[in-house]
């Protein structure tokens, strides 16, 4: 007869261990990926903020780049070509928040020569448009006409009762260099006979807000209000209301590049006809070389048409933060926008500044000689 040999299983010390030790695991796996989560999301939200703040530069320093553009015309007091005095000056600052029905012929000619503007409050005029503008936001113009033909690429088709602008291209037209509204297109090219191209005017307005969507979603954002018309039977061309672009851009402050002195020292005049130095036409002594040789912050009333005639470039400051607060994050860092200083800020957000500059392309080389 044999013997049953007895069955031995885990103690409740062994067992107590070994859930012990299985708890601590568990606990050391949880940690790691809370934290590689916690790191996951801090990275994202960096990579976001990096995207949104080139993104934000790279917007406008395109629309910049393409200010002034007017589809071959070049106004008379800005023409090297021309030898007589200008006609067509700005006597003042445009429009910017007015229905277009409303602008005179000056209006018109004056938006010509100043294809820029900014200010740094709500301009006159424009509390229905930038009713909403944060404390740390300049507001920038840009004006020009459509890169594309109506109806190629991404530009709309011919639309009765928008605004366009038609440049004339034959020599028996002179006296009517460009046509600038709704209607009246009847403008021609080189050969005299074909009706000139007519493009669809821009105006776009750039500033920062402090909420995205809904006010009080505390997501400060960067938006743009469009000149366009508002639809309808009787179409009104104005600025629209405005649409959010990029999420997380804090702060917008624009410093313009004035080019008041010629290449030979003298300061630019436009009230009479090129000047030059010498008999080669290399060098006028009262226009502009295409080159800033001043950056002015513009106050809440712009700055003088003097001054925005001249602009041939620009800097631009933004300031661009994470979407969501990092718990237990703080920086002792402060921000330079031009002369304006921000931070330190204790609330939780990361930032980062971007500075660039940008060209107003159309308007300096046309003042380059060789």
């Amino acid at each position: 007869m044999s013997r049953t040999k007895p069955q031995y299983g885990f103690t409740l010390v062994e067992l107590m261990v070994a859930v012990t030790i299985g708890l601590i695991i568990m606990a050391g796996v949880l940690s790691l990926y809370l934290n590689l989560s916690r790191t996951n999301d801090d990275m994202a939200k960096t990579n976001a903020l990096i995207e949104n703040g080139r993104f934000a530069v790279g917007l406008i320093q395109e629309d910049l780049a393409h200010a002034g553009f007017w589809n071959g015309y070049v106004p008379q007091f800005d023409d090297l070509s021309s030898d007589d005095d200008p006609m067509d000056v700005p006597d003042a600052l445009p429009p910017v928040c007015a229905d277009f029905a409303s602008w005179t012929l000056q209006d018109r000619t004056n938006a010509l020569g100043i294809v820029v503007q900014s200010y740094s409050a709500v301009p006159a005029g424009c509390s229905a448009v930038v009713s909403d503008l944060a404390s740390n936001s300049d507001v920038l113009v840009v004006r020009h006409v459509e890169t594309c033909s109506p109806g190629v690429g991404n530009c709309d088709a011919l639309s009765a009762g928008k605004v366009y602008f038609q440049a004339s291209f034959c020599d028996g037209e002179v006296a009517t260099p460009y046509e600038f509204g709704t209607s009246g297109f009847v403008l021609h090219n080189r050969d005299c006979t074909t009706l000139a191209e007519r493009r669809k005017f821009v105006m776009d307005l750039y500033y920062v807000r402090d909420y995205a969507v809904t006010a009080g979603d505390g997501i400060p954002t960067l938006v743009r209000s469009s000149f366009d018309s508002s639809g309808g039977a009787s179409p009104v061309n104005a600025l629209q209301p405005p649409v959010p672009l990029i999420e997380g851009i804090e702060a917008f402050r624009v410093e313009l590049g004035i080019d008041s002195v010629s290449d030979s020292g003298d300061l630019v005049d436009y009230r009479l006809g090129v000047h030059w130095a010498d008999g080669t036409r290399t060098s006028p002594t009262n226009r502009g070389d295409g080159s800033p040789d001043s950056f002015i912050h513009c106050g809440a009333g712009s700055c003088t048409k003097d001054e925005l005639i001249n602009v041939v470039g620009a800097r631009l400051f933004i300031l661009a933060r994470t979407r969501s607060a990092t718990p237990g994050y703080s920086s002792a860092m402060t921000y330079a926008l031009g002369s304006t200083t921000l931070g330190p800020f204790t609330d939780g957000y990361k930032r980062h500044l971007f500075t660039s500059s940008a060209t107003l392309v159309n308007v300096s080389r046309r003042r380059q000689t060789p």
